[in-house]
């Protein structure tokens, strides 16, 4: 886990100078203009193609829903999706729901589109179109590097849709290194404040959302943290009643319309006695114990940096409680559910 987290900073460099491959793909789709799109996938890679929700509604303008699977694989649903966009993501494009969920979609007449690492999977081939990944294996049973480049060619894919030319990523390879590179010290002091913690909430709005979404299964799958994420909106809706002085709270703060929405609820954990440690380039203007700063994006691009040092925080929190993160219990590298 520790060398594919170091891995990330070439891995973004290099998927963005491929991005006319990519672009390629975006032609087609823009050719057969959708009347929506929607989204299948599971795990890491769900909080994954719900970036992308974000990315289709705000960028594209098109609605966008993500897709329950079990709809189709359990109880055999067959609706209409001509003019549909269907955009499968999966790391590994072995999951046997994900590739029912899109040969049926094809069948029904949508424009399939799979996200994938594995160029040879079962849903690449099952799919018209193929968004490459291009992460490299990955050994670590916790997704890390597979992950930030889902959500780069996510946003590679979707901005070349809309005819943009990756001009808001271009250097994420030099960001994604300072990221890494600068918050070391931070995370450190992080993992000392909460590696005996309970219970954590993780909190994000807007695109980083997502971000709040991985970073709490992260800490669950690698140090078995009792960890339940939540949109700050969603946060002030009943679940902050059960917050106090013994809850942590890990909030997804970067500059945008996201971040600013963030502060009331932040300012609500704080006044009940959380501890809150802030992570993303608005961190530090939120009310927080423990603050982690990165470099300013378009708000779009943000969490591709921001799970950086949370990967990281995950991964030390596991070893500085004894676990190892690269053999959780229970779990497999692969995946496969109906």
């Amino acid at each position: 886990m520790t060398a594919e987290i170091g891995e990330q900073p070439r891995i973004l460099a290099e998927l963005v100078e491929t991005r006319a491959e990519i672009a390629a793909v975006a032609e087609a789709v823009a050719r057969r203009p959708p009347r929506f799109a929607l989204l299948a996938a599971r795990g890491s890679s769900d909080h994954a193609a719900l970036y992308a929700k974000y990315l289709i509604e705000v960028l594209l303008g098109l609605p966008a829903g993500l897709v329950s699977p079990s709809t189709t694989t359990l109880y055999g649903a067959r609706p209409d999706l001509r003019d549909v966009l269907l955009v499968s993501v999966s790391q590994s494009g072995g999951s046997p729901d994900l590739l029912e969920v899109t040969e049926a979609a094809r069948e029904r007449g949508a424009l399939t589109v799979a996200v994938s690492n594995t160029p040879d999977s079962p849903l690449t081939r099952a799919a018209e179109l193929a968004v490459p990944v291009k992460a490299g294996e990955e050994h670590a049973v916790a997704a890390t590097k597979t992950y930030s480049a889902t959500l780069l060619a996510l946003y590679l894919f979707v901005d070349a849709v809309r005819g943009g030319i990756g001009t808001e990523v271009a250097d994420i390879g030099r960001l994604a290194q300072h990221s890494l590179d600068s918050t070391e010290a931070e995370v450190a002091r992080a993992v000392d404040r909460y590696r005996f913690a309970d219970r954590v909430i993780t909190t994000g709005r807007g695109y980083s959302y997502a971000t709040a979404l991985e970073a709490a299964l992260k800490l669950a799958e690698t140090s078995y943290l009792a960890t339940r994420a939540y949109s700050g909106a969603d946060l002030l809706h009943g679940p902050v009643a059960a917050v106090d002085e013994d809850t942590a709270v890990l909030a997804i703060t970067s500059e945008g319309n996201g971040g600013t929405a963030m502060r009331d609820p932040l300012d609500a954990v704080a006044a009940r006695g959380a501890d809150v440690l802030a992570v993303g380039s608005a961190a530090s203007a939120m009310r927080a114990a423990v603050r982690i700063e990165l470099p300013r994006t378009a708000e779009e691009v943000a969490p591709i940096l921001e799970i950086l040092p949370v990967q990281r925080l995950a991964l030390s929190l596991a070893l500085a409680r004894g676990f190892d993160p690269d053999n959780p219990r229970g779990l497999r590298k692969v995946t496969k559910t109906r």
